[in-house]
């Protein structure tokens, strides 16, 4: 809530030196800007109110969880950071499936259900089919 306070009032706060001019122009140009300045104001004002529930529930939820997701990072932090070692591109892999005995595996795709890379020649173009002509 403390940060929705100063996001706050770091967005109200340039708005009245916006609004103001060393010598304005013309006072419709003025108005125009105070105008603006004010729809700007009310708009951010009408956006914190809407979103001060949310963030207040929000809050209470991170209060609630942190402690779980602290522990769950503790403890299954090591073997995530090994998995992710070990597997470089999961785009090779099916989602994972549980097997009836309460396993979970990943199966690795075969060649067959991989999408086709195109072929690169070293200077980044792709090469031309054989017998194809290249203009």
């Amino acid at each position: 809530m403390k940060r929705l306070i100063l996001i706050s009032a770091l967005a109200f706060a340039p708005l009245p030196a916006l609004s103001q001019d060393s010598a304005p122009q013309d006072s419709t140009e003025e108005d125009s800007r105070s105008l603006m300045s004010r729809g700007i104001e009310l708009f951010f004002r009408g956006l914190s109110d809407e979103m001060e529930p949310a963030m207040r529930d929000f809050g209470a939820f991170l209060d609630e969880a942190g402690p779980a997701m602290r522990s769950f990072l503790q403890e299954m932090g090591p073997a995530l950071s090994e998995l992710f070692a070990d597997v470089k591109d999961f785009s090779v892999y099916h989602p994972p499936e549980r097997l009836p005995n309460g396993d979970i595996i990943m199966r690795r795709k075969t060649p067959d259900e991989l999408p086709d890379a195109p072929d690169d020649t070293p200077d980044g173009r792709e090469t031309a089919p054989e017998g194809a002509i290249d203009l």
